[in-house]
């Protein structure tokens, strides 16, 4: 045998060894070998934290692997956003966005400390939910037409009560202030609690609410519903217009929930993820519990989810110019 094959089948046999010892290796890092976590950016107890749960549990048994909850609230999201774009992009860490981490927030201020579009890889829309326009029981006004109509002979004679700046209640009142051409007042609160109860109180005439947190008191007569702010009736509320029904075009505000992995992570998790997750959504038990949320679901992928976020945000851009919206 020459010299030189001599090294080349040398060198094959170095090669053969070196695949024998990696194949074992790669086997046992295939994604999860480890626990992952799920990084919810408000505290325990909300519409966004029970879904996590009830999704961390069922992805926990899909993927035979741990899925650990981990509340880091504050800043409207932006804490816990911040720290997933920053975490490594292994698949171990995801993050579960809403609207106001992804968009209203990013289009409030130039301080936040994340790119929502960029620094994130979008995995799957689990839901949306539509606010309703409530207003008190003594409010002279039967429909939302109505009440546009007296807020625009009046200029700066109505309020509306939010849960809070930069929530999806807040930017449904401005929205409405925009498309509509009226002039009200916005008051903000500490959460839906109070404002909703100033509302049936009468201390501030009208509220935008999410559907799920409005029901009940709308079912005991406290406050009368007018109108949903999504594009079509929703199936909680079937008997209350949209705002668009009522004559404001492109009137469309939802407050949804979906996931995010940081910004390059394999394509192939991504994917598996999103799979997952589409069955899980699909089950009756998630159904139910989707349900009792007031959350809607529509099937979608990576791309689909992706190109929603971008649009949202760019939306949210439109009104927060339009409307000069200032927050403290």
């Amino acid at each position: 045998m020459s010299a030189r094959r001599s090294f080349l089948a040398h060198a094959a046999a170095i090669a053969a060894g070196l695949a024998v010892v990696s194949t074992p290796s790669f086997a046992q890092d295939t994604w999860p070998s480890k626990p992952i976590k799920l990084v919810v950016p408000f505290a325990p107890g909300g519409t966004s934290d029970i879904l996590a749960r009830h999704v961390a549990a069922q992805l926990q048994v899909a993927l035979k692997q741990t899925v650990i909850v981990e509340n880091k609230a504050g800043a409207g999201g932006v804490i816990g956003a911040d720290s997933v774009a920053k975490s490594p992009n292994d698949g171990y860490t995801i993050l579960l966005g809403t609207v106001a981490s992804h968009a209203i927030n990013p289009a409030l201020s130039a301080k936040i400390p994340y790119n929502a579009s960029k620094d994130f890889a979008p995995i799957i829309r689990l839901g949306s939910i539509a606010n309703v326009l409530i207003v008190t029981a003594t409010e002279p006004s039967k429909t939302a037409k109505e009440l546009i109509g007296r807020a625009k002979a009046k200029p700066g004679s109505y309020a509306f009560a939010s849960a809070g700046q930069g929530t999806s209640q807040h930017m449904s009142g401005e929205t409405l202030k925009v498309l509509a051409g009226i002039d009200i007042l916005h008051v903000p609160y500490k959460g839906s609690g109070p404002a909703i109860q100033d509302v049936i109180a009468g201390q501030v005439p009208m509220s935008f609410e999410t559907v799920t947190v409005a029901l009940p008191h709308i079912q005991a007569g406290k406050v009368r519903a007018l109108a949903v702010t999504s594009a079509k009736r929703t199936p909680t509320l079937p008997d209350v217009p949209t705002l668009q029904e009522a004559g404001v075009a492109g009137f469309d505000v939802v407050s949804w929930q979906g996931l995010f992995a940081p910004a390059g992570t394999a394509p192939a998790i991504v994917e598996r993820l999103n799979s997952e997750l589409q069955k899980i959504l699909a089950t009756t038990e998630t159904k139910a519990k989707m349900y009792t949320l007031g959350l809607e679901y529509a099937p979608n992928t990576p791309k689909q989810f992706g190109d929603y976020q971008v649009a949202e945000q760019a939306k949210w851009v439109k009104i927060v110019k339009a409307g000069n919206v200032k927050i403290d």
